[in-house]
């Protein structure tokens, strides 16, 4: 990466031996607002309000309805939608720029959410009039199409403004913020329905507010183009191309750098094992009050896990690929521990069995502390795996073309699984089935991840890696120039 030392004016410093320019960040109030932490958090806190809203209802399991087949209906449209657009949503966000990116994807969340509220758009949702089923479903497509777009640009921010060195500690800054917002919608719902067999239209009223506000964020976030990072470095954003090479950069981006093909099991099984967790377990065995506060104690103990987790994948004593291996190690004893555990639950219960919402388990039942416990590991688990996620894509470039693309494959992948286990759900297939799916898929994606990490992740992400920015810089994202220096410059 190279930029010449006159660029932006004063202040910066040229390294000619290794093409890379530093700056001088900017001072006092100014430098604070353009931070890239400051910039982390106020992304991480659009996530705390649009999914992190979306998370805390889903979380109830059934969205908190009493019907979970609607629900869950609606969430496989959700990730129907969500995974053909986040497959080309990298080189939308090349096109329009992060922020517009990030800007579109909150619109769809407060649509979601007041879906399941009482009237909008001129429609009853399904709390109230259970015959409007069909406004939640087509809510949900559409809410997928933005959510694409959002988490894409989420992506390709937060592993731009970071270092090296910071990725892990990023990573975790924005996953405890982003989880704090399922726990503060958990807390919500948890106060709401105390008392309650059902879920409290004050519920989702509350939601619904704290949504809207998380569409405001992106307007008061900074330009990209104008960020630092800590050591000087300046975040190189892409270039706006034409949509015809872009697209051409999906293809070189697998093409040139085929060891994200190792990550794909892992990127599927991300968001699969939600619908056993949320519907099968959390809706299937507690009453409403249980749930709730499952609910909390689950998004709770994501941001103790991602927060362990971050700081073993950056700590310096250890070189980065033995990081690599030991987060991979972490997560391998975790996905046995709590998949035995549920298991020796799983096989006490079927969809036949299970009694009345007023007759499940309930929050002073002798058997629910030990219960609530697999919830709290189970958060534990997704935190690190949806983190080490993240950092093995970082680890592979610091090209922000590249990680825009990296991302949106991610959740391409990640919410075609979720898609096709929540509409298995709502068709009725087994509990049991679905569980020792859930469990099979999370073990694929470490076994094919173990020689990706093996054979592709470095001490230090090489010049080599950025073939997509160097062409950028070179040719002008020209197709005909990317042809040719495809083979000289990229793995």
């Amino acid at each position: 990466m190279s930029s010449s030392a006159d660029e932006k004016g004063s202040g910066s410093t040229s390294h000619d031996n290794d093409s890379v320019s530093v700056y001088e960040r900017p001072k006092g109030l100014r430098g604070l607002y353009y931070h890239p932490i400051t910039q982390i958090v106020m992304l991480a806190f659009v996530c705390f309000l649009c999914p992190g809203m979306f998370n805390a209802l889903t979380g109830l399991g059934g969205g908190g309805q009493v019907d979970p087949t609607t629900s869950a209906n609606s969430t496989c449209a959700v990730y129907a939608t969500y995974a053909f657009f986040a497959f080309f949503s990298g080189t939308v966000n090349n096109k329009i720029g992060a922020k517009r990116t990030l800007l579109f994807g909150t619109l769809g969340y407060a649509l979601y959410v007041g879906s399941y509220l009482q009237v909008i758009f001129r429609f009853r949702a399904i709390n109230i009039h259970p015959g409007a089923g069909w406004f939640v479903v087509t809510s949900g497509a559409l809410l997928g199409v933005t959510a694409a777009f959002l988490w894409t640009a989420q992506g390709a921010l937060m592993l731009s403004y970071c270092t090296e060195a910071q990725k892990g500690i990023f990573i975790s800054i924005f996953w405890a913020i982003f989880n704090l917002g399922a726990v503060v919608g958990a807390t919500v719902s948890f106060g709401q329905n105390i008392h309650s067999t059902v879920v409290s239209n004050g519920t989702y009223v509350g939601i619904l507010v704290l949504t809207l506000l998380g569409v405001t964020i992106p307007l008061l976030m900074a330009d990209p183009d104008k960020m630092i990072r800590t050591d000087g470095t300046k975040v190189v954003m892409p270039r706006h191309p034409s949509w015809k090479s872009e697209f051409y950069g999906l293809w070189v981006a697998i093409i040139t750098d085929p060891m994200i093909l190792l990550l794909f099991p892992m990127f599927f099984a991300s968001n699969y094992f939600y619908t056993w967790q949320f519907n099968d377990y959390n809706s299937a065995l507690f009453n409403i009050r249980a749930r709730s506060l499952n609910n909390f104690m689950y998004w709770l103990s994501q941001i103790i896990g991602s927060g362990m987790i971050g700081i073993i994948l950056d700590t310096r004593r250890l070189r980065r690929r033995v990081r690599a291996f030991t987060g991979w190690s972490i997560l391998l004893v975790m996905t046995f521990l709590v998949h035995v555990w549920a298991y020796y639950y799983q096989r006490t219960y079927t969809r036949a069995s299970i009694p009345q919402d007023s007759q499940k388990m309930d929050i002073y039942d002798p058997r629910y502390p030990a219960h609530v416990w697999l919830m709290i590991l189970y958060g534990v688990l997704d935190a690190m795996w949806q983190t080490t996620s993240f950092w093995l894509i970082g680890a592979m470039s610091n090209d922000t073309n590249k990680l825009a693309i990296y991302s949106g494959f991610y959740h391409s992948v990640q919410s075609a699984g979720a898609a096709g286990v929540w509409r298995m759900d709502a068709i009725g297939l087994p509990y049991m089935n679905i569980f020792l799916s859930t469990w099979c898929l999370v073990v694929a994606g470490l076994v094919f991840a173990f020689p990706m990490i093996y054979l592709r992740i470095r001490d230090t992400t090489m010049l080599e890696d950025e073939g997509l920015m160097q062409r950028d810089q070179i040719n002008d994202m020209k197709t005909k120039g990317m042809v040719e220096e495809s083979g000289n410059e990229m793995p």
